[in-house]
């Protein structure tokens, strides 16, 4: 699976070129969104974003944090998602947009806790992704299983 998420967001080895830099960073706006959603952007959650970003996007140290600064710099302008949303409904296949709200689990139980306003996030954003309520409980479940959270 893990391949295929950095499939998803990388390119692959079928010479396709590699992921659209507009993409990347929706997705990083996201995560962003998702580890700010209870008000804090705390260091577990910083940490956890960026290790995220670097590990499916198989990014340096400096190109993580320029990466995590601009979303965190797109996400505090944004008034709203569907720019993000709809870049990604644009170049993600709607089979793979469930890998992408198992990410935004994770980011928000980076802190070990999920806030309502997490939670709420999570439903709208599986929604406009068009990732059903269903998919988006068991990758909440996985998230729950890998982290070790009852």
């Amino acid at each position: 699976m893990i391949n295929r998420i950095r499939a998803l967001f990388a390119g692959d080895d079928s010479g396709q070129p590699p992921q659209d830099p507009d993409k990347r960073l929706a997705a990083a706006v996201l995560l962003v969104e998702s580890a700010c959603a209870d008000g804090a952007f705390d260091d577990d959650e910083r940490a956890t974003v960026a290790e995220i970003l670097r590990r499916q996007f198989e990014l340096s140290d400096e190109e993580t944090a320029t990466l995590l600064a601009e979303a965190v710099r797109e996400q505090s302008n944004a008034n709203h998602l569907v720019r993000f949303t709809r870049r990604i409904k644009e170049t993600v296949p709607i089979e793979e947009r469930g890998e992408l709200i198992e990410l935004l689990w994770e980011v928000a139980y980076a802190d070990g806790i999920v806030h309502a306003y997490e939670s709420n996030l999570l439903r709208r954003l599986a929604g406009l992704l068009y990732v059903s309520d269903s998919e988006s409980g068991e990758a909440r479940k996985r998230v729950l299983a890998r982290l070790g959270i009852d």
